[in-house]
């Protein structure tokens, strides 16, 4: 498979948001590189990053924690450590836990095809984790949903378009306002249904 460069890919998006002409701009300049203190226009991006995989995720999970360090974060890793088959809510269960006690402020987790690890990760209490396949599903669900959890499917995606999910998703910031109000929400749905509520 051939994969495009992360410029290529910038640039794909940017013409893309262009003609859609729909007004709106993304949270951060996509053409902006990244500093190597890991900063975009002076936005200081520091963050601790838990980052859990199965067996279907260990070779993706390994190219991010690179990555991730590379952006200037701190990548916490939570397993697997090899290709050896294993149980994805055991993984999942490592870094909701790791984003709920806030050693983490955020996680990825990656299996195969991102559902399972995101159902999963989703039953702790506090954790909003959404299965991202593309720039705009990695921008919505941070601006608007507010999302500390990041799900992958390392079967469906390239690393290429991987890479810019999750920058995207690492640097775009919760919108608040009305979304705010939504999120408020989804929290009370979890405390209704939760026994720690």
């Amino acid at each position: 498979m051939d994969y495009i460069s992360e410029t290529e890919i910038r640039n794909i998006v940017k013409k893309v948001l262009d003609t859609t002409g729909s007004g709106s701009k993304p949270a951060y300049d996509i053409s902006s590189p990244i500093s190597s203190a890991g900063q975009t226009s002076g936005t200081p991006l520091k963050k601790s990053v838990a980052v859990g995989c199965d067996h279907g995720g260990y070779e993706m999970k390994t190219l991010l924690i690179q990555y991730i360090k590379e952006l200037g974060h701190t990548a916490i890793d939570c397993g697997t450590n090899s290709k050896e088959s294993v149980d994805y809510p055991d993984f999942a269960l490592a870094v909701a836990e790791k984003v709920r006690s806030r050693e983490a402020c955020c996680g990825i987790v990656i299996d195969a095809a991102g559902i399972g690890s995101c159902i999963a990760a989703n039953k702790v209490p506090g954790v909003r984790a959404a299965m991202c396949y593309d720039f705009a599903t990695a921008n919505n669900s941070r601006e608007h949903n507010d999302a500390n959890v990041l799900s992958l499917g390392a079967g469906l995606l390239g690393i290429n378009q991987v890479k810019l999910i999750v920058k995207t998703w690492l640097e775009v910031p919760f919108a608040g306002g009305r979304h705010a109000r939504r999120v408020d929400k989804i929290t009370e749905i979890e405390k209704r249904f939760s026994k720690e509520g």
